[in-house]
């Protein structure tokens, strides 16, 4: 059964960062067009390999970008959580298959575009194809960063990377340090880095025990020290 956009979701396409350009007519346009669609956790939402058809702009909930080795190990290439936050436009434009999986990692609601509506917006507005460039620089330039820190850091430089980065995205200044309240689980910080959740464990257990960080739930606090530390 078709979905549509909940008040408070009215406006959303505006906080996407590929179509920050356009006019309020133009977001109302393109909302008229978008499809609504709820996961359950655990719900592949697209397949890698499969044929990219739709750009996903996150309205609610939480979902990760994995790919999976031969062994069927789990690496995690990001996690979005914001609404706002979108994936799949890579397919869109270069009409290649998926180049990774993504799972509901918790309920999720999204807002789905068709590559056909997707398209056409692009023909009529060029500014969003620019911003859409921008956006995979930056996301191919993360991931060349990734990838050399997995080639180059030892666990704890990765970890401390990894903790870093999550600190300047999303952790809240306070008077010891930065809190961030909704860490990633360690299983998932393990696909981050690529290394075993007990691996995770350990490493924390013992910035903990140095007094680097401090845990408690899912609140973690990075202290300054260690924030300004190098790896």
């Amino acid at each position: 059964m078709d979905q549509r956009l909940l008040p408070r979701e009215r406006g959303l396409l505006r906080s996407v960062s590929i179509f920050a350009d356009l006019d309020a007519t133009a977001v109302a346009s393109l909302e008229r067009l978008a499809e609504v669609r709820e996961f359950p956790e655990g719900a592949v939402i697209v397949s890698q390999e499969d044929p990219g058809d739709a750009l996903f702009v996150l309205a609610a909930g939480r979902v990760k970008v994995v790919l999976y080795g031969d062994s069927g190990r789990e690496i995690i290439l990001s996690i979005f959580k914001a609404p706002g936050d979108f994936f799949g436009e890579m397919s869109l434009l270069d009409n290649q298959p998926r180049s990774a999986t993504v799972i509901a990692a918790e309920r999720s609601r999204l807002l789905v575009l068709s590559r056909r509506d997707f398209q056409a917006h692009i023909e009529g507005h060029p500014r969003t194809a620019l911003r859409v460039l921008t956006e995979l620089s930056r996301r191919l330039r993360r991931a060349d960063e990734v990838i050399g820190n997995l080639a180059l850091l030892d666990v704890y430089g990765r970890l401390a990377g990894k903790l870093r980065e999550l600190a300047a995205a999303e952790g809240e200044e306070s008077e010891e340090g930065v809190v961030l309240r909704q860490r990633p689980t360690q299983a998932e910080i393990a696909a981050m880095i690529g290394t075993s959740r007990e691996t995770v464990s350990r490493a924390l257990s013992e910035l903990a025990r140095r007094g680097l960080v401090q845990m408690a739930g899912k609140r973690l606090l990075l202290r300054r020290e260690f924030l300004a530390a190098e790896d």
